[in-house]
């Protein structure tokens, strides 16, 4: 399937920016980026064995690519825009079930889904460097370092802006990127301003509320040279979690879809398959 753009109103009529790829009759996954990334990151999934089989769609997260950037932090600081984001999509695009696939921050977006429309639209989740824990947790910050902490990239100063988003970047990965790839993130990365990125990041929020009230399947997806989703935030998922899958990644860091894809999309295929017969199953029991 050749990929197709789709602009999609969410919450408040921000114009999300939605990119659709791979098999348009299978079983659908929307596929959330993380904090100041882009659809973008998903590209080896696009490309790889995963879109043979499902439909991927992945926004660009609002204050983020290609889509509406509105002033104030009130658009960024609270659950209800991004959780009625996603809604707005699966609605949009007719999605039946989907299954909600987070990286980092967009794990938070997708447990503040369930925090307020439930999971009974959904198939499961999964979260990829996510964890329960939120960026302002004194543990989470007390654990992480300088580099990942990223305080510069809320600077008005492009230049420290820009050093400190290269950093950060560098730290989302075990080994270092072609410099293709870090110019390709470091550009995309620059579409999100300060501003955003600040509420964005340190706004409230109570994922393992939201877990331990979950129904559906779920899995966790874990790079074991992690520097931004640290052991201590793995250990708090898996807690609030205590049925889910886990996969691991020995030698990958923050992002073990771009790192592993081969790997990750198995893994991915594989937990997906469950979730969607298990939904299928319940559907035909009621």
């Amino acid at each position: 399937m050749k990929p197709l753009t789709h602009t999609v109103k969410g919450y408040g009529g921000v114009n999300l920016h939605v990119r659709e790829a791979g098999n348009p009759d299978g079983p659908p996954i929307i596929l959330l980026h993380g904090w100041s990334q882009h659809h973008l990151s998903w590209s080896k999934q696009f490309k790889g064995a995963l879109a043979d089989h499902f439909r991927l769609i992945a926004p660009d997260l609002r204050g983020h690519g290609a889509s509406d950037k509105p002033d104030g932090a009130h658009h960024y600081d609270c659950t209800a825009p991004w959780a009625d984001d996603v809604q707005a999509v699966m609605r949009a695009l007719s999605l039946d079930t989907p299954l909600l696939v987070g990286w980092s921050m967009g794990g938070w977006v997708a447990m503040e889904y369930l925090s307020i429309h439930g999971a009974d639209d959904i198939a499961g989740i999964a979260l990829v460097g996510s964890s329960v824990m939120p960026a302002g947790d004194p543990a989470v910050l007390a654990e992480r370092s300088p580099v990942v902490k990223a305080d510069g990239m809320y600077s008005s100063d492009q230049e420290v802006q820009l050093t400190s988003t290269i950093a950060f970047l560098k730290a989302c990965f075990a080994a270092p990127l072609s410099k293709q790839d870090l110019a390709l993130m470091t550009g995309f990365n620059m579409l999100v301003s300060p501003q955003v990125r600040k509420a964005a990041r340190l706004r409230p929020f109570d994922g393992d509320a939201a877990m331990r009230a979950m129904t559906k399947p779920a899995a966790i997806f874990w790079g074991e040279a992690e520097k931004v989703c640290t052991r201590a935030m793995y250990d708090a998922t898996t807690t609030a979690l205590p049925d889910a899958a886990t996969f691991t990644y020995p030698g990958a860091g923050h992002a073990p879809f771009w790192e592993r894809p081969d790997a990750f999309d198995t893994d991915l295929a594989t937990f997906a398959d469950t979730a969607f017969a298990q939904t299928s199953a319940q559907g035909a029991a009621a």
